[in-house]
């Protein structure tokens, strides 16, 4: 540090003590509004992976938004680890206010306790599963149906009157339990925990029909979640009932939500209550709250959740420099004494910072600690992320037993995770992932050219209903018809070839944005080196993504511009806003290591620091059935080359997203990865198996693979080739689907049996009208079936438009030489399957198909025998 940094401010402390435990970890907040929107998106490995216990969605067959419909979720949300699916009951409506139907308040009720008596008989036919439900027969009362609006009850708030919605509660409360006496119900499901509240539990209580879970929303603060579970608690406790479970279902303001550094405060103030919370849904439905990209990728809201989900032990009392305080550096930490670890996630503020263990057990870490610091960057709301970065990987002496890490460039919107461990095993210490890197932000541009416009503020404190933006502003004017430049001078440290990411944006029902979809604009490096860039497409304005690329540059300075116009290639469509640049050098080796250590760990597996020689602090030792999960990224659908360090003897087998590989083997093997996350498990079959980590590098081309473009298939009925600027040859299929006569039929070439990956590369712009702020694309479907096998359906997420091209990775089975895969669709009946939604909500069309790409999951035992 030199002089004039040593007479700054001292750096805020963050203290984490570690002797004073606040009870076992809960992980309750990670729960979704709209989260999901059908099985399938996200995928059941992006929602495993958040570890979400709850979520609340619309009652089956509702009308409020497509898709979410809350028993099509339900076994893929059990199945993914989930615990409780919340059925807003009123979401069966249109309209926020409830459009509930009906002259009178009376005929209102009626008609909605005929919904909720539908809604309790379907739940009584999926046998187990019921148990998972949970019925929210009213939503916010205050402002729709119990409030003082055009579609209340009588238009007299209940907090003025409640004898009308005390009525309501009851009758609805008591068909539920006649019809299901085992069933749980939540409310009042307020705003907010407001003062009659006490009136609803009083009333709740003496006419025996309290709630099973109580549940009311915080768009206030971290700092107030707090405060309200606190005063509910003393409520609870002068009433004389309960303790009763707490669910916080709608939680975080738009801009706050994902915002590694904001929501990192959120988790820290709900994980401390001890309760299950939601995550508020101000966006669209099948993305997990903008923390899901696509179908299977991730961004940095996700990683963050997957970081919380996998703490383990009891929580310890953590010490903010400002307690309790938005906006301000927060954090959350656990002990597990079994494992020998502790954790901590903090973040919310920029600068400098001392994170501070105390009360570090010698007999728990010994006299050196190993401390691994990651970064969970801020990558937008549509913007995919790879794993956390390391920062910082060393041993560190317990001083009176206290460690302290001196943080310097923190970010407020990233958060960070640090884990101990005991020292002093001959772990080498690992370089820091990247070498160097820099953000440019495009308002401190130099603009030349007609149409610039400044943009913002966007998302801050006083304005929480916009998104957030890196420094607060972006720039127009790369557009249809434009001349601009925008000119970013950067200047790096080395020779080298670095990562460059262009944050940037288009509103994909923009006038300018429609006839073509993304945006194109042209980079250059001094003037030289022309490629052209697609930026990202996203439901609103100032909705963030990246577009990627590499760029080769000297030490020094440079100019890199991005150009509407470019004398060799072309000129822009559309029109894009630019928040930022993002200039990264990496590390030598691209291997993406992960240490078992710090993985899943199930069936007795434990934690050892015995093992000198192993990559990191520790191994993961397995006993027979034994697993240890790793959470891992691969930018593209294909072939990666992944091997799994073992230590000493011992046998085991493995799995891909579920898919199971075979033996675990001692050296590199190629295996099919889906672009984005993917879940890696070793599952021990003799008496201990010892793993060391898991490492991942690039493809070494060895797994067979073969591309087919759609319009080279055989087409039937409507199914048509039609042109599309930006799909492989310009052409792709649509018209697939409103009934199976209308097909796409591919043959491809296996030159083995077994397990494949159809790589889809597809589109999906549909998009009804939305009745409120909620931007509502629907979710296509495929009916795919192989040589005339019964058909599996596939979900196709919205790309925002039909010529924005994404991939989407389908694990089937095929058969040596050729085969026959199938494209159909159809519109899917409501639950009974004798009625249809009538508001273009389930869509009849599958989506436009460009190419599919046939790649085998694994190789075959003689493959491995052979390398």
């Amino acid at each position: 540090m030199d002089a004039v940094a040593a007479e700054g401010p001292a750096p805020e402390k963050l203290t984490i003590d570690l002797g004073t435990e606040t009870g076992p970890f809960h992980g309750g907040a990670s729960g979704t509004l709209y989260g999901l929107y059908g099985d399938g998106v996200p995928s059941r490995v992006v929602v495993e992976g958040m570890y979400p216990r709850t979520v609340t969605t619309k009652a089956q067959d509702g009308t409020q938004h497509p898709g979410g419909d809350a028993l099509e979720i339900l076994p893929a949300f059990v199945a993914a680890g989930g615990k409780d699916v919340y059925v807003y009951l009123p979401d069966f409506y249109r309209g926020f206010p409830y459009e509930w139907p009906g002259a009178t308040g009376e005929e209102r009720l009626a008609g909605h306790l005929d919904v909720v008596r539908r809604q309790v008989e379907h739940v009584l036919t999926l046998g187990e599963l019921k148990d998972h439900v949970v019925y929210v027969p009213f939503n916010e009362p205050e402002g729709n149906m119990f409030g003082e609006g055009e579609w209340s009850y009588d238009q007299v708030s209940w907090r003025t009157e409640p004898d009308h919605y005390f009525a309501a509660w009851e009758a609805a409360y008591r068909l539920i339990k006649d019809l299901d006496p085992d069933a749980r119900v939540a409310g009042p499901n307020t705003c907010i925990l407001y003062p009659e509240v006490r009136d609803f539990l009083e009333f709740a209580k003496s006419h025996d029909v309290l709630p099973d879970i109580v549940t009311w929303h915080e768009l206030s603060s971290p700092a107030e979640v707090r405060t309200n579970i606190a005063e509910y608690r003393d409520l609870e406790r002068e009433l004389g009932i309960g303790p009763l479970p707490v669910n916080i279902n709608e939680y975080a303001h738009n801009y706050h939500v994902s915002v590694p550094g904001q929501m990192i405060q959120w988790i820290a103030a709900i994980e401390e209550s001890k309760v299950d919370a939601d995550i508020a849904y101000w966006n669209i439905a099948g993305n997990l709250n903008d923390s899901a990209v696509e179908a299977n990728k991730a961004n940095g809201q996700w990683w963050l959740y997957n970081a919380y989900g996998q703490l383990t032990g009891n929580t310890v009392r953590v010490l903010a420099p400002h307690p309790n305080v938005q906006y301000t550096l927060q954090g959350v930490a656990t002990l597990d004494r079994d494992k020998r670890q502790a954790r901590a996630l903090f973040g919310g503020a920029d600068g400098a910072a001392d994170i501070v263990f105390e009360g570090v057990d010698a007999e728990v870490f010994g006299a050196v600690v190993h401390a691994r610091l990651v970064e969970i960057p801020w990558t937008g709301q549509v913007g995919s992320a790879e794993q956390p970065l390391r920062l910082r990987d060393e041993e560190l002496p317990v001083t009176d037993g206290k460690v302290t890490l001196g943080l310097t460039d923190l970010d407020a919107m990233s958060a960070y995770h640090v884990t101990l461990s005991p020292g002093g095993n001959g772990a080498v210490a690992r370089p820091p992932a990247v070498r160097w890197r820099r953000t440019y932000e495009a308002e401190d541009a130099t603009y030349t050219g007609d149409g610039y416009s400044k943009n913002g503020p966007e998302g801050s404190p006083s304005a929480v209903d916009r998104f957030a933006t890196s420094g607060g502003y972006h720039v127009g004017g790369l557009r249809t018809g434009s001349d601009g430049v925008l000119a970013f001078d950067v200047d790096v440290p080395q020779d080298g070839t670095y990562d460059l990411a262009v944050f940037a944006g288009s509103h994909n029902l923009a006038d300018l944005v429609r006839e073509q979809g993304p945006t194109n604009v042209f980079l250059r490096v001094d003037g030289e080196h022309p490629r052209e860039l697609r930026l990202p497409l996203g439901y609103k304005w100032a909705v963030w993504g990246h577009t990627d690329t590499r760029v080769e540059l000297t030490a020094g300075r440079h100019r890199i511009t991005l150009a509407a116009h470019d004398p060799d290639l072309g000129s822009t469509k559309g029109d894009a806003v630019v928040d930022k640049l993002d200039l990264l050098l990496r590390s030598e080796d691209e291997t993406a290591l992960y240490d078992a250590e710090f993985a899943d760990l199930g069936g007795g597996a434990r934690v050892s620091h015995a093992h000198r020689g192993a990559s990191g602090p520790g191994v993961a030792v397995l006993p027979r059935g034994g697993t240890v999960t790793f959470w891992t990224y691969a930018a593209d659908d294909g072939e990666a080359s992944v091997t799994v360090d073992l230590l000493g003897p011992g046998e085991g087998v493995w799995s891909v997203n579920g898919e199971a590989i075979g033996r675990v083997e001692r050296g590199a093997v190629p295996l099919f990865l889906a672009g984005g996350v993917n879940k890696v498990t070793v599952t021990g079959t003799s008496d201990r198996l010892i793993v060391d980590r898991l490492r991942i590098a690039p493809s070494r081309g060895l797994l067979p693979s073969t591309a087919y473009a759609a319009e080279e298939g055989v087409l039937t009925g409507t199914a048509r080739v039609t042109g599309y600027p930006y799909a492989v040859g310009g052409k792709a299929v649509d018209g697939i689907g409103a009934g199976p006569a209308n097909a796409l039929t591919l043959t491809v070439t296996a030159d083995r049996p077994g397990r494949h990956a159809l790589t889809i590369r597809y589109s999906n712009g549909e998009q009804p009208p939305s009745t409120h702020y909620n931007p509502d694309p629907v979710c296509r479907h495929a009916d795919i079936s192989v040589n005339g096998g019964p058909a599996h359906r596939v979900l196709f997420p919205t790309t925002f438009h039909f010529n924005n091209f994404w991939n989407l990775s389908v694990p089937v089975t095929l058969r040596p030489g050729l085969n026959t895969i199938t494209f159909t669709a159809d519109e899917l009946p409501d639950f009974a399957g004798d009625t249809r939604n009538t508001f273009g909500q389930r869509s009849a069309q599958a989506p436009v198909i460009d190419q599919v790409t046939v790649t085998s999951l694994a190789p075959t035992e003689a493959d491995v025998r052979t390398r």
